[in-house]
């Protein structure tokens, strides 16, 4: 449980799955836009015309997402 505390993933922009389960992902992640988009009005030559990174909330989480299987015909063609 002590890794939900400390570990940010980058699956859900960078903040822990605790700060994600409490809601505090949003506050956190609207800080980081202010920030990236004040460091970037300061230094535009330091951004070379890219974008800040995305920083909106992620909706949905899968811990394991299943693998698309192929078709079981795709499967057998592929063994021969």
């Amino acid at each position: 449980m002590e890794a939900m505390k400390k570990s940010r993933h980058n699956a859900i922009k960078f903040v822990t799955p605790a700060q994600r389960h409490s809601g505090q992902d949003v506050s956190l992640l609207a800080r980081r836009e202010r920030v990236y988009t004040t460091a970037k009005h300061a230094m535009p030559q330091r951004w070379k015309g890219r974008q800040t990174l995305d920083w909106q909330p992620v909706v949905e989480v899968w811990l394991n997402p299943e693998e698309e299987l192929p078709h079981p015909q795709q499967k057998l063609e592929n063994v021969a």
